[in-house]
């Protein structure tokens, strides 16, 4: 099985905070720890702990964080094409609350492939599935070749300028970025998989609406970083392998409360298989 990952990695700082600040306070993050996070980063990591090839395509910055990125990278055994920006890596910094919840302060403007790049997008026909959270339309043009499509809500402009249909459109019912309806796409993809916390999630088709139940949290809750990150990568695992949405969704939600243990969902991913 070959899966590909199409989108961002970006620099994460996270920690700790008590609350989070107000208007004029300091800010202190506790024990803070840094690694390869965003949309694009952390599927990739979920998708490595399963027996799939996975490829990675992203884009990285000139900078000690784009080579931070790259580093860390190399040592997966994930197969990274990346173009180059003269231009600085986008930084995350994560500010996490008693109870797990998490503040996010992006600088900078992610850094997204762009079909443009020289990169080798012919094997995209070649994947089982490719997974998209990057901005640019031409690549899902590209990425359609692929057995399987799975788009995140969060670039619905992208998959409607495309013109494209998406087999899967994955996001969350409490992120106004990424809620909706098949309605919404003017070419509707074959399946809409929205994500709803401790109530489980829905799945939406043309013959109609189905739920799937959660998974219990663990006790306490670390952290919620990366929860919806990984709740895609093992989605889009499920989904190759051939189970139906419903079935790969309710498969997939275990692997997002998973990472609710950690602080860092790379720690705290559950294996595919």
């Amino acid at each position: 099985m070959r899966i590909a990952v199409i989108g961002h990695v970006e620099h994460v700082t996270i920690g700790a905070v008590p609350s989070l600040p107000a208007a004029g306070e300091i800010c202190h993050l506790e024990q803070p720890r840094a690694f390869p996070g965003g949309g694009g980063g952390v599927a990739f990591y979920q998708l490595l702990r399963g027996p799939a090839e996975v490829l990675l395509f992203t884009a990285l910055g000139d900078d000690d964080a784009g080579r931070f990125v790259e580093a860390n990278l190399a040592t997966t055994r994930g197969k990274v094409f990346a173009s180059r920006r003269s231009r600085a890596h986008t930084r995350d910094v994560v500010m996490v609350t008693p109870g797990g919840q998490r503040t996010i302060v992006v600088i900078g403007e992610p850094l997204h492939p762009k079909r443009s790049d020289p990169l080798p997008w012919d094997e995209l026909a070649t994947c089982d599935a490719a997974y998209f959270t990057a901005q640019d339309p031409e690549i899902l043009r590209a990425a359609r070749a692929a057995k399987l499509l799975i788009v995140t809500a969060r670039r619905r402009e992208a998959l409607i300028r495309s013109g494209v249909e998406a087999d899967v459109v994955v996001g969350s019912s409490s992120d106004p970025r990424e809620v909706g309806t098949l309605g919404d796409y003017p070419v509707a993809p074959r399946a809409l998989v929205l994500t709803d916390g401790a109530r489980g999630g829905r799945v939406e088709t043309r013959e109609g609406t189905a739920h799937f139940a959660p998974t219990p949290p663990p006790s306490p809750i670390v952290g919620s970083y990366g929860a919806g990150d990984s709740f895609a990568g093992a989605l889009v695992y499920f989904l190759a392998t051939g189970l139906s949405p419903v079935a790969a969704s309710s498969r997939a939600a275990a692997y997002g409360a998973a990472v609710l243990a950690g602080m860092i969902p790379l720690d705290a991913q559950l294996s595919l298989g």
